[in-house]
């Protein structure tokens, strides 16, 4: 059965209704889901646990054991890893000391994205060959895009992570999340059911595919929102905030679901009151990075503060480089020993404040999606990216200059990328959209006072 089939439309509007929708809910959380666990050789469960005790602890018991964590991860790579070994033998640096004062951090300098694309091979700890290993590509919004690489707990506490800090929320594993994901141009309709159908069953999960947001393609979100009714809607603020304009100028306002979770970009005030407003929902935001995974989260609430997850890392707060009135986000993640991060510098601009709670982010200034006009569809950067990532392949990193006609796509190849094949890709693709120019990164443009790379340029 292909998956658009009315049969399957109908159930799902049939199972959007008590008592079928809440049924559907606990055989998906309690009885697919370890189901799925186990297919996927995955240990999620037990990290959700953990991390659920390890917050009931006072605050200083807290600090005491991220202390602790820190100083593992710190001799762990200074042993295994060969950049960190010849790193903390030049400075003389003993990563024990971090057990009596972490102030000995101070001691070693910060890791940024050139040095990790610089010594990508010396930055593991381990050969990759034979192991099941996670490569995750980062955006490239603050910075040139990276690929970190993930050993599978690592993987799975990232996954736990997202599931307790929900679950903070009220998004129990009953509850219904939908996800705005990417719909790429020319893919075939699938079979029902896949693979990817049971792992949204077992995660109580639905995707909505989009590929413009004009007003045509934020209708069809808005419709299929109010078929599906989740209890947490997950996306772009960006995107989430069209639709909130756009629903409020169309109809007024309305509520498909009780919680928005904003990640990916920077949620602006006026966005955040505006999709509040229009969609009747609460709005939280987290902050997350392809190289750490969540780190931040509102888990009691945007009264509660952004809180730092300080069981997954380390947080500090520098003088952003060129800019004395703004701090950067610099963090040492726990979990991953495959490829441990040591004071990474993160490119986004935060301050990290110690409260009552913990550790909190404040003054956050994140990654901006632009929106792109394409043969006069408008598209989000992330969807082209995702298009790019997933579809094309052989890109390393790429910029749009809305500043030419047609705009210019300058594509960076992979070092095996081929040119003529990808342009007749990018030509079926986009046609006549753009003019593609094959560049080096040296040909990139950089805008701002920090001369920070974007993937539109407009002046």
């Amino acid at each position: 059965m292909r998956a658009d089939h009315p049969f399957l439309r109908y159930g799902e509007i049939l199972f959007a209704r008590q008592p079928l929708r809440a049924l559907k809910g606990v055989a998906g959380g309690y009885v697919a889901y370890p189901i799925a666990e186990r297919r996927e050789t995955r240990i999620v469960r037990p990290k959700v646990d953990e991390l659920r005790q390890y917050y009931r602890l006072p605050l200083a018991e807290r600090r005491r054991i991220a202390q602790d964590r820190l100083a593992t991860i710190v001799e762990f790579a200074g042993a295994n890893v060969p950049y960190y070994r010849d790193l903390f033998a030049s400075l003389n640096f003993e990563p024990a000391k971090l057990r009596r004062d972490t102030r000995y951090l101070d001691d070693l300098p910060y890791l940024t994205k050139d040095i990790i694309r610089d010594h990508a091979p010396r930055l593991v700890s381990r050969s990759l060959d034979n192991i099941r290993v996670h490569a995750c590509k980062t955006g490239g919004s603050t910075g040139l895009a990276t690929t970190i690489y993930y050993d599978q707990s690592a993987a799975d506490y990232s996954s736990a992570v997202t599931v307790y800090a929900r679950e903070r929320i009220g998004k129990s594993r009953h509850r219904s999340e939908l996800h705005f994901a990417c719909r790429f141009p020319g893919d075939p309709v699938p079979n029902w059911p896949s693979r990817e159908d049971f792992k949204c069953f077992a995660m109580n999960r639905s995707n909505i595919f989009f590929d413009r947001i004009d007003d045509a393609g934020l209708e069809e979100m808005w419709r299929t929102l109010k078929r599906r009714k989740p209890y947490l809607a997950h996306s772009h603020p960006s995107t989430m905030y069209a639709l909130a304009c756009y629903v409020q100028r169309k109809y007024g306002g309305g509520k498909a679901f009780e919680i928005f979770e904003s990640s990916g970009e920077l949620l602006e005030q006026h966005q955040r009151e505006m999709i509040a407003s229009a969609l009747n929902c609460r709005v939280i935001n987290r902050y997350g990075l392809a190289e750490l995974g969540v780190m931040a989260y509102e888990m009691d609430g945007a009264e509660g503060g952004f809180q730092i997850l300080d069981s997954e890392g380390w947080p500090e707060s520098r003088i952003a480089p060129d800019n004395a009135d703004a701090h950067e986000l610099v963090f040492t993640g726990f979990r991953n020993t495959l490829m441990p991060l040591i004071r990474y510098a993160t490119g986004d601009l935060a301050r990290v404040e110690e409260t009552a709670t913990g550790f909190c982010l404040t003054d956050v200034v994140g990654r901006i999606h632009d929106v792109v006009p394409i043969n006069g569809v408008d598209h989000p950067t992330h969807h082209i990216q995702d298009i790019l990532d997933h579809r094309v392949g052989g890109i390393q990193e790429f910029q749009i200059d809305l500043r030419t006609s047609p705009p210019t796509l300058r594509v960076v190849l992979e070092p095996w990328g081929n040119a003529d094949e990808i342009a007749g890709k990018l030509k079926a693709f986009w046609p006549d959209a753009f003019e593609v120019a094959f560049v080096s990164h040296d040909d990139l443009v950089r805008v701002g006072r920090r001369a920070k790379f974007r993937h539109v340029v407009t002046s």
